[in-house]
């Protein structure tokens, strides 16, 4: 199991102030999301630290920029990071994972297979495990024990009603086709 990503972490308390009340339920949904991604799909060092920083930003937009139209911000946090990191040839995964983890139907197989298991690993967390694609059960009530959700679904909710009453014709921005 992923307990302690150090890039992750690191990222996540540079926004500790932003995340306020909210950084320990965003820091556990994204060992959620890392953790089942990296059941379905492990990979190498390099797969490791593209996904800590994926999931680090994915929808830290949504406090940054006080959002919940957050894709773009939150794409710019992590170019902004790899490229103060001298890390231009990791943007375009990093940025597509972003992108894409909404979307509803699936990645274009001729995609960077990661895309795909990074979209399905946050629709586990946020669908409550009601979609699990190929993640074996144990796995998926082991990480969700490690990582508790602490309300985080109950806030993504707040966030979406609150949008929806001031977007009434778009009141989910992030989710793709």
């Amino acid at each position: 199991m992923l307990d302690r990503l150090a890039v992750l972490d690191e990222i996540l308390e540079a926004h500790a102030g932003v995340l306020g009340r909210d950084f320990h339920p965003y820091r556990n949904h994204t060992y959620r999301v890392a953790n089942f991604h990296w059941c379905m799909q492990p990979g190498s060092l390099e797969d490791l630290y593209i996904l800590s920083v994926a999931v680090a930003f994915h929808d830290l937009g949504i406090w940054t920029a006080g959002t919940f139209d957050y894709l773009e911000p939150s794409e710019a946090l992590a170019r902004d990071y790899l490229m103060e990191r001298a890390q231009p040839e990791r943007v375009p995964l990093v940025l597509a994972m972003i992108r894409e983890h909404h979307r509803i139907s699936r990645v274009p197989r001729d995609q960077d297979p990661r895309i795909e298991a990074f979209r399905r690993a946050d629709w586990i967390d946020v669908s409550l495990g009601v979609l699990r694609f190929d993640l074996h059960p144990d796995d998926f009530t082991r990480i969700v024990q490690r990582f508790p959700r602490l309300g985080f679904h109950l806030r993504l909710v707040q966030f979406s009603l609150k949008h929806g009453l001031r977007h009434p014709l778009k009141p989910l921005p992030m989710l793709k086709r």
